[in-house]
């Protein structure tokens, strides 16, 4: 057999390498490149267009509003009204980042506001409750977690807007923002308003 050229052996050498760091960082970019492209807020929910889960949760032990105590969260309740459900908790970093948004959404007469508090303990909800105020009409204890997975929640905060003929019209994984508020939640919760009776 001939032997290669010694000038042959560092080429083919240098190959033995770079090909495969080459192929490696292809497949590291094309990774990253997929995980970045991914919006969480924009998870895709099997539940749009279906009847929001069938609801029956406790209220929150204790918790009042205008000193009357807030109702559980049950599913008549989501009849011919728009209903924005958010999912939260108080030991939920993002939660308290969201409050401000939730109050402004409050005010507006037109929605309902639920809640839906997930695997927390009653005082600590009261708690957070006491510190930024009370935007929900009712609030479900949901301690083990079941209702949440019904809801198909992928963690807290996750909220949902409920249309006035009780089907899941939107759903935003994450935290409100004051971007995804004007350009998500805002115009849902229009959609929602404006659809038929």
């Amino acid at each position: 057999m001939s032997e290669q050229p010694a000038s042959h052996r560092p080429l083919r050498r240098r190959l033995i390498v770079i090909v495969p760091l080459a192929l490696f960082l292809a497949l590291a970019a094309l990774f990253l490149f997929r995980l970045g492209a991914g919006d969480p807020s924009r998870i895709p929910s099997a539940l749009i267009g279906r009847p929001a889960p069938a609801t029956d949760l406790a209220p929150v032990e204790g918790l009042m509003r205008d000193g009357r105590p807030v109702p559980g969260l049950r599913s008549a309740a989501f009849a011919g009204e728009v209903t924005l459900v958010n999912v939260w908790a108080s030991w939920c970093v993002p939660c308290h980042d969201e409050v401000p948004f939730l109050d402004i959404l409050a005010k507006d007469a037109r929605i309902r506001m639920a809640g839906i508090n997930y695997k927390d303990n009653a005082e600590n909800a009261r708690r957070f409750i006491g510190r930024y105020g009370n935007p929900f009409h009712a609030v479900g204890a949901d301690a083990n977690g079941r209702a949440s997975i019904e809801w198909g929640v992928y963690g807290v905060p996750e909220t949902f807007i409920v249309g006035r003929d009780g089907r899941i019209a939107y759903k935003l994984v994450g935290p409100i923002t004051a971007a995804n508020f004007e350009t998500q939640l805002k115009p849902a919760i229009e959609k929602a308003l404006a659809a038929p009776r």
